[in-house]
Formats: C-alpha cells, structure tokens, sequence
C-alpha cells in the first residue's frame, strides 16, 4: 500500500470518474461568470452545453486560482493520516497556483516536520496537464516510491506536447490575446490559429491556418513529426475540446488511423470551465508523448 497519496487540480480537465476511480483528489478553482461564483468541479454542477452557452450568449467569464489556505485545508487531512503528498498543478507559465502551493507545502512542513509535501509544476494544461497525472498514477500502481515518481514526472514532462487550434477568437479577443480587429478578419477568413505550449510551460501562437479541416489535419502532421516514433507511436494520447466534439472526433479519427500503434482508444475530454473561460468555445487539442518542446 502507498504511504503518499497522488493529488491535483480540477484544471486537469479529465472526468470526476477518472480520478475517483484511480484515487486521485483534486482541488477545485473558481470562476466568476456575470457576478455569481462557480466551482470548477469537472461539470457536476453545470454541463459543457450550459457553461459554453452562456459565453456564447455573451456572459463574461473571470477565473481564480487556488489560494495558499485552500491547499492547506485539502491537504492537511492526509498529513494528519500519515501520508505525504505528490501535487501536481497547473502550469506556472499561465497560473500563480503552483506558487500558492509551494507557500502552502513550506506552511505545513512547519506543522508536520515528519511528511513530505512535493510539489510538481505540470507545466501542462487542460487534459494534456490530466494525461501527465495518469501516466503518474500508473507509476504509482505499479509501486513507484514518491521520490521515484517526482523525478519521473520531472524528467518526462517536457516531452508532453501540446498542440491545439482555436476556431471561435470572441473570449481571446474580450481577453485581450487578440485585438479586435484581428478577430474579425480571422473570423471572416475563417483563419484558425495553431498553438502549441512550450518549454516554460506558455501558451505559443505557431501557426495561422485557413479552415478547421485543414488546422485539424495540420495536429496530425505535428504530431506523425513530433510523437515517440513517429506513427509507430504506441503511447497514450487524448484529445480535448469545447463545446466541438464533432471536431474532436474527425481528429479522434485521424489519428486512430495514422497511428494504429497508439495505446489503447484516443480518449476525449471536455475543457473544463476555467481553462474554457480563455479559450472560448471551438478549441480542439491533442496530447501525446514526443521530442522535448521547445522556446
């Protein structure tokens, strides 16, 4: 039996089953949409089709991340069992959360000297940020020791690429990663940028494709160039999206037969709310284990 317990962040964006079934806890963010705050809890108290809806409908949506006492409080009841903790979150390139969680890890090491709180900076995101935890959690099943599983994640991690288009530049654009005149002709030409997130754990604009089809065929090309043994990949994979799963199942369906290696079903996952609060809907994102990622 383990004598550490693997946690994370609900920004992990895979479903609640998932990590009730591999024993994982998660902590939740917030968000903030029209006034009223929410809990990111993995869609349980909203759906995909609601949280997407409002923003199309023009809600504004404004995310927080977990503060210093909200790690404590989650954290603390395991300590208190005699475990010690492995927590992975959010990238550090586009949340504060993992700072708040190493300030909370230095807090109760005072209060318990006898655990061991790591923390680990996913550098990831969304589902990409999900697959690292599951490929932690096997680690773990199989008898991994906390330290074992740190410095595996710490070692692995730049080689989870990311690569994802966005077709809808409304929420970039009220957010200020575009203006608005650059969302309007992209609109109208019906241009999607292609990014990727790099070493530092940023999101990176790469590409300005013409058309979804062809910026869902340009995912595939990345990743027969980038993945672990080209499309002889026998790794995991997943994809993610919001609110345009038919998107996500053409690119499902791609890769499946460009890579018939691939370890088990290409799965797909929701966005979740907060990551979805920046994207927008229409982000469609691939996951997959390759080269190093780059600046």
């Amino acid at each position: 039996m383990s004598t550490y317990v693997l946690t994370t962040c609900s920004t992990a964006d895979y479903e609640r089953d998932f990590f009730a079934q591999r024993t994982i806890p998660y902590v939740c963010y917030h968000y903030e949409m029209d006034g009223q705050e929410y809990v990111d809890d993995l869609y349980e108290s909203t759906t995909p089709a609601e949280f997407y809806g409002r923003l199309k409908a023009g809600g504004q949506s404004k995310t927080s991340q977990i503060g210093v006492g909200e790690y404590q409080e989650f954290w603390e009841p395991y300590l208190a069992q005699g475990l010690d903790v492995v927590h992975v979150t959010l990238s550090s390139g586009i949340s504060g959360s993992y700072n708040s969680a190493c300030l909370a890890a230095s807090a109760l090491a005072e209060r318990y000297p006898d655990r061991t709180i790591k923390v680990v900076d996913s550098l990831a995101a969304s589902s990409g940020f999900g697959m690292l935890v599951e490929y932690m959690a096997d680690l773990r099943d199989q008898g991994a020791t906390l330290d074992e599983l740190v410095d595996w994640a710490e070692t692995n991690k730049y080689k989870l690429n990311h690569w994802f288009f966005v077709s809808d530049l409304d929420c970039l654009k009220r957010g200020g990663r575009v203006s608005a005149t650059s969302a309007v002709l992209a609109t109208a030409l019906k241009i999607c940028p292609v990014m990727d997130i790099n070493n530092q754990g940023k999101l990176v604009p790469r590409e300005k494709i013409r058309t979804k089809r062809r910026a869902i065929a340009e995912l595939v090309r990345v990743m027969a160039e980038r993945a672990d043994g080209g499309q002889d990949y026998d790794g995991k994979c997943c994809i993610c999206h919001s609110d345009c799963l038919e998107d996500a199942q053409a690119l499902a369906g791609l890769i499946e037969e460009h890579f018939p290696n691939v370890s088990g079903s290409v799965s797909i996952h929701n966005i979740g709310a907060v990551i979805g609060s920046h994207t927008g809907p229409g982000t469609a994102a691939v996951f997959f284990m390759g080269q190093v990622r780059g600046e």
